[in-house]
């Protein structure tokens, strides 16, 4: 199968050219590396690596939530990296952020490939009911500004048999045509500046962005499964997130951290 590399070079003439990518100070590409996050973590306490973007076109040891791993064939995925500092930002509000990611992934993935992408709360970017792209969030330091790492990774050319788990899906399975992995990463990054300037410039109030949300959530409205820690199962309707992030099923409201599945409950 062709898996052409990335174009370093558009990317880097891009992030120092165009406005609307001025947000981001710096792009790389490596060939391989453990975990794109995990650099970057590393990075946080220079201010210099502040909006920088890393990508891998191998990456041997991603991570998910719960801890969970991941690799991939070279080329097959995108696995990118951001540092922001969300100056002034409450530390509550900081779940809201890879939320957020998801909204500039799936209006990402739609305005590159016209496929019809939607969220899973909380962050899970789903075509057709299948997993297309995770999303995770690390602070890095913690303070005022605080140093947050956020990490995609999306299916982009996997087949059937090199996909992680046989629930998941790649633009190549859901139907795309060929696609230029350097342009969709232009794109998700033009969507997550754009969904954080209008954040920022709200003062971080979450109205607008909930909204956001809500418009591109396929959880919510659906009867749902959730598996919490020590056994207990929680079935309910998927109403609403509220102003932190969290799921409300019935009248409770649950964390990304408190559960270990959801599910939707078929009728």
């Amino acid at each position: 199968m062709h898996r052409p590399p990335l174009d370093i070079a558009e990317l880097q003439r891009s992030i120092a050219e165009s406005p609307d990518l001025s947000f981001f100070s710096r792009i790389d590409v490596v060939e391989s590396t453990g975990s794109t996050n995990a650099d970057l973590i590393a990075r946080a306490s220079d201010p210099a690596a502040d909006g920088h973007v890393l990508l891998a076109e191998t990456q041997e040891h991603g991570r998910g939530r719960h801890d969970r791993t991941w690799s991939s064939p070279p080329r097959a995925q995108l696995a990118l990296s951001m540092l922001v500092r969300p100056a002034g930002i409450a530390p509550a509000a900081l779940g809201w952020l890879p939320l957020l990611t998801g909204v500039a992934v799936v209006d990402a993935v739609r305005e590159t490939t016209g496929l019809n992408a939607n969220l899973k709360w909380p962050n899970d970017v789903l075509i057709d009911g299948r997993k297309l792209s995770g999303i995770l969030a690390e602070v890095a330091s913690p303070g005022d500004a605080p140093a947050v790492v956020i990490g995609v990774g999306l299916n982009v050319s996997l087949t059937q048999d090199e996909l992680p788990v046989p629930q998941a899906t790649s633009l190549a399975l859901a139907g795309a045509a060929e696609v230029d992995r350097t342009a969709l990463t232009l794109s998700i990054l033009r969507q997550f500046a754009a969904q954080f300037t209008r954040w920022r410039d709200a003062h971080w109030d979450v109205a607008e962005l909930a909204q956001r949300y809500r418009e591109r959530c396929s959880t919510l409205g659906a009867q749902v499964r959730a598996e919490l820690p020590g056994g207990e199962v929680l079935l309910g309707i998927a109403t609403d997130v509220d102003e932190v992030g969290r799921l409300l099923i019935g009248d409770r409201a649950v964390s990304a951290g408190d559960v270990t599945h959801l599910r939707p409950v078929e009728s």
